[in-house]
């Protein structure tokens, strides 16, 4: 078919494909005045990376040229509020953060796409499921995935009391900078005898988070810390592997992964021995090779 014979849809889908055989780098719009920033490279099935929070898709970089280099096409966004995206005030519910992801996978025409959620990522790739059936997604990956339920309630009484999130609201409002760097130890296991992390990249991890939204960061901490997934986890309808470190002082793995795994219907879930909650570094190798047999499998 000539490119004058065919319609909008199809043009559109043409450009897509022409342009990520060498990679591309766009603006999408999920809501009137919210673009998205999205980073879209190399050629196969496609597979979506969707960063923690405070971050931005750059914390994927050790991922990113795997997947690749592995034949997949790799889609990695900013969430709004965070990295090069529209900082709104509002927006900052699961149920819009779902939606602007189904807005991406929709503009791109996706099928049969993988979803990768980190940490608070993981919340974005249930509640696809559950607000919009898994549209153009065969599999799923939870990496140290704040759900089902994080909060201490009479429901949840293993989970983290009220308090702790408050005194960490208190922390990022009175001096947000120096509450990420503390935050940035425990989360790659940082201590007086134990450095997983060159201290240039954990100053540089911290700096990307500095570029989030203030407002977007605390609204953020609201919606991971409270929102209750529980019902919602057997809509994970496709095959999916869970990963999470044993050693996670940021994501307790205990109220997280290992409720999932149980909720899950058809999931394989590994645990990383001693591992920490920013595995996607301190783990990369591990992590790129179970990725990479999962999403081949």
């Amino acid at each position: 078919m000539e490119p004058n014979t065919m319609n909008t849809d199809q043009l559109h889908k043409k450009n897509i494909q022409d342009e990520t055989r060498t990679g591309i780098d766009m603006y999408i719009e999920t809501a009137p005045n919210v673009k998205l920033y999205v980073k879209d490279y190399g050629q196969g099935k496609p597979v979506i990376l969707i960063h923690g929070w405070p971050l931005s898709n750059e914390m994927w970089e050790y991922q990113i040229d795997t997947l690749v280099q592995n034949n997949f096409r790799v889609i990695a966004y900013d969430r709004r509020g965070f990295g090069k995206s529209s900082q709104p005030w509002d927006g900052y519910d699961y149920d819009t953060l779902a939606d602007d992801l189904a807005t991406i996978i929709k503009h791109l025409d996706l099928e049969q796409a993988a979803l990768v959620g980190f940490s608070m990522g993981g919340g974005e790739v249930v509640r696809y499921f559950s607000r919009h059936a898994g549209k153009g997604v065969s599999k799923a990956v939870l990496i140290a995935s704040i759900t089902p339920f994080q909060l201490q309630t009479d429901s949840n009484p293993n989970g983290v009391p009220q308090e702790k999130y408050d005194g960490m609201a208190e922390q990022i409002k009175a001096d947000r900078i120096g509450f990420l760097d503390s935050f940035g130890k425990t989360f790659f296991g940082v201590s007086s005898i134990s450095k997983p992390i060159s201290t240039p990249l954990l100053d540089y991890y911290r700096m990307l988070c500095s570029f989030a939204s203030p407002r977007a960061t605390l609204e953020c901490a609201k919606s991971f810390s409270s929102t209750d997934f529980r019902s919602e986890m057997a809509s994970v309808n496709v095959p999916t592997m869970i990963i999470h470190g044993d050693e996670d002082k940021t994501v307790n793995i205990e109220i997280t992964s290992e409720v999932a795994a149980k909720l899950i219907p058809n999931n394989k879930f590994i645990i990383y021995q001693g591992a920490p909650h920013g595995l996607f570094y301190t783990e990369k190798d591990k992590l790129n090779k179970d990725l990479i047999e999962f999403l081949n499998s």
